[in-house]
């Protein structure tokens, strides 16, 4: 059975064009062209991932990611005219997998995709508990807690921390942890990274007042128990 995307883009042509690429790869596509149909469909249909335009009439495309993000957990890619580093960040912080600017190659956005759907589809791994000081990752629950406060983490941020936890004390290259957490076709820039143990730091050394993520100059990071 076709894998099912969802298609939320308000530029009939350019929504066109991907729509046949689309059809060309094997994938089932519904096409909204506003928010708000947009959100209704993806709440009321079982599609296996979504792309988003930011810039859409009737509710914008991050309130529609974050509506979505309340009740489900799908793969979302954000399509955006806006490249600033400030407007990803605010996408990826709401919750999104992966962003792309426009304009794109077709080859780029399906390179995207497969590496969205293998992370949806890859199989569970059962009660797998993972430690450093206080903070402890549960991977069957995607529960992190550090003591006995749960931290709220986007599936990318909890995708990260579990790798790095599941190597303390080793240094991980940025280039390891792109392969690894982010996919071996993804494209973009290796400061993807960096951003996300910002993010991380953010929800989990700041607030806690711990060190636990560190960095190696020139290399990458690691966690170590201080």
């Amino acid at each position: 059975m076709a894998e099912q995307i969802l298609l939320v883009e308000d530029e009939e042509k350019l929504a066109r064009m991907v729509e046949l690429e689309l059809h060309y790869e094997g994938y089932a596509v519904t096409k909204a062209f506003d928010g708000r149909s947009g959100l209704e469909k993806a709440l009321s249909g079982a599609f296996d991932l979504i792309l988003l335009d930011i810039m859409l009439p009737g509710l914008s495309g991050m309130e529609v990611l974050r509506r979505i993000r309340k009740e489900s957990q799908i793969p979302i890619i954000m399509l955006t005219a806006r490249d600033t580093v400030m407007d990803k960040v605010a996408g990826l912080n709401s919750g999104a997998d992966d962003y792309i600017t426009k304009p794109f190659a077709i080859e780029e956005l399906l390179a995207r995709i497969r590496a969205a759907l293998r992370k949806q589809n890859a199989p569970a791994v059962t009660e797998e508990i993972l430690t450093a000081g206080p903070l402890t990752l549960n991977v069957s629950r995607h529960q992190v807690l550090v003591g006995e406060s749960e931290v709220e983490l986007t599936r990318r941020e909890f995708d990260l921390l579990r790798y790095l936890l599941a190597n303390k004390g080793r240094v991980i290259s940025r280039e390891s942890l792109l392969d690894h957490v982010w996919g071996y076709d993804f494209v973009g820039e290796t400061n993807a990274v960096d951003v996300y143990i910002s993010f991380l730091r953010s929800k989990l050394d700041d607030p806690f007042h711990i060190k636990l993520i560190h960095t190696v100059r020139g290399v990458g990071y690691v966690i170590k128990e201080d």
